[in-house]
């Protein structure tokens, strides 16, 4: 990167502990770009992990709001039905 403390602030755009990025900030002033490189690799691995678990329940969700509106529809049809009879 062109201005070594925009690393700093991109990865506290991305979530990271301040501690973090100091720790990450010093890895890449210091020319330890590698290292520097794992430790935002190790951070985007726990951010997906965040994101797959949010994913799970999202799904959970969306499979009970499916199963209610197939239950409000079944209400509905046996109520109209009934209208009919």
């Amino acid at each position: 990167m062109n201005d070594k403390k925009a690393v700093k602030h991109n990865l506290l755009d991305a979530g990271c502990r301040e501690q973090t990025a100091d720790f990450v900030e010093q890895l890449y002033l210091a020319g330890r770009l590698s290292d520097a490189l794992h430790e935002m690799k190790v951070f985007r691995c726990d951010l997906m992990d965040a994101v797959h678990q949010s994913q799970r329940r999202v799904d959970c969700l969306d499979y009970l709001i499916r199963q209610t509106e197939k239950e409000i529809k079944k209400g509905d049809q046996k109520r109209k039905s009934k209208k009919t009879e």
